[in-house]
């Protein structure tokens, strides 16, 4: 169970704005003014703490529930703008569009590459195969994590196959692109924790009982 104790706010007050801010493409300063339009009064600066402390927290609470995932996976990186500067979010899917998983990082090399494979793995275990591009610091990653594990991960670089990952962004892209940029790299890292989460529900990969809406998932993490 998450806690909300010493918050100034009722839990679903909370829960409210920090939806709506990783689901939709919004600032918070538009999400200032629907929240008023609500009867709160709550200013864009508290918005942007309760995302960055609740979200990740919610995150987490999903991989607790989260429906397994197939053993093809498909690995790209997308860019993201911090503090002015292009940072780096790799992400993987399976063959059916499913989210392996996520990381933001500074860079974009070997070294990068492979902490988001060895999360990933933590995760879900280790996949048959992973198709990528032609990066060559993806292909010396999976080659060094497969001898430093003894691993047989296959590499695919198998262009058309990688599509699904590439339209995939497209998702995460649209609810960051009124965000203009962050302020921080931690902000960053926990904004985009919640809008990857948003996506994994809507793209039904929470383990539920009974027939539940998008909405409604988000908020039984916090139970």
């Amino acid at each position: 169970m998450i806690d909300f104790k010493g918050s100034h706010f009722e839990r679903d007050v909370i829960l409210w704005g920090v939806r709506w801010y990783v689901a939709y493409p919004m600032s918070y300063r538009q999400l200032e003014e629907m929240m008023e339009e609500r009867g709160v009064e709550v200013d864009h600066s508290t918005l942007n703490r309760w995302v960055v402390k609740y979200a990740p927290l919610l995150e987490k609470q999903f991989h607790t529930r989260k429906r397994s995932i197939g053993s093809s996976w498909r690995l790209d990186e997308t860019y993201v703008k911090v503090k002015g500067c292009w940072k780096y979010l790799y992400r993987a899917v399976d063959k059916a569009g499913g989210t392996v998983d996520f990381l933001l990082t500074a860079k974009r090399d070997c070294k990068a590459a492979l902490r988001f494979l060895r999360k990933a793995i933590d995760q879900h275990g280790e996949p048959e195969k992973i198709t990528i591009d032609k990066s060559g610091a993806n292909t010396a990653a999976i080659e060094r994590y497969n001898a430093e594990h003894e691993a047989d991960i296959e590499i695919r670089r198998i262009k058309y196959l990688n599509n699904i990952v590439e339209q995939d962004h497209r998702a995460v892209k649209r609810v960051t692109r009124p965000m203009l940029g962050f302020k921080s790299f931690r902000s960053a890292a926990a904004t985009l924790s919640g809008i990857e989460l948003m996506h994994m529900i809507r793209k039904d990969q929470l383990r539920t009982r009974g027939e539940l809406r998008p909405a409604q998932q988000f908020y039984a993490l916090a139970a």
